[in-house]
């Protein structure tokens, strides 16, 4: 397996592997899977702020993505980077994850970011615990905030400082 950056072409594998995410799970609170272009349209944006945007291949088959933006817009934030990740189902509990965070935390410090933050919908135990073994810690958490599959979920804050140059 490689992880790559991520290029157009990805982006109808993307948007599979999010709408299972969508679809099944409660890291998204998204109701409904966007399509292709959205994914397309997202990757441009990041790759154009010259953030991280990668898939994990293997053998020419895209298996999860992982991709940082700026926390918020506003400037003080520029050195603040929110993670995504999402692997397909097929190919979870396999160690992609975890590498792909890997190797997003340390193409974050390359291209300026500081700090790393998490949020995690749903609380999803998985994604808390691969994130605190690579170092993140809790720091908040907002109660009730989304509402899924007929409950209400809770989403996790987590962070870490990356290295600086």
């Amino acid at each position: 397996m490689i992880f790559r950056d991520a290029t157009e072409a990805d982006a109808a594998a993307i948007a599979a592997i999010y709408a299972h995410h969508v679809l099944h799970g409660t890291a998204s609170y998204d109701l409904d899977p966007p399509p292709a272009d959205y994914h397309r349209d997202k990757m441009i944006s990041v790759i154009g702020e010259g953030w991280p945007y990668l898939v994990a291949d293997d053998g020419g088959e895209v298996v999860g993505y992982a991709y940082a933006t700026q926390m918020r817009p506003r400037a003080a934030y520029r050195f603040t980077a929110e993670d995504s990740i999402y692997v397909h189902p097929d190919r979870q509990r396999r160690g992609t994850g975890r590498a792909l965070l890997e190797t997003l935390l340390e193409r974050s410090a390359a291209c300026g970011f500081r700090t790393m933050i998490a949020v995690v919908g749903g609380a999803e135990p998985a994604s808390i615990a691969l994130h605190e073994a690579l170092g993140f810690r809790q720091v908040g958490r907002l109660t009730r905030v989304g509402f899924k599959f007929g409950r209400w979920l809770d989403s996790v804050y987590l962070q870490r400082d990356l290295p600086t140059a």
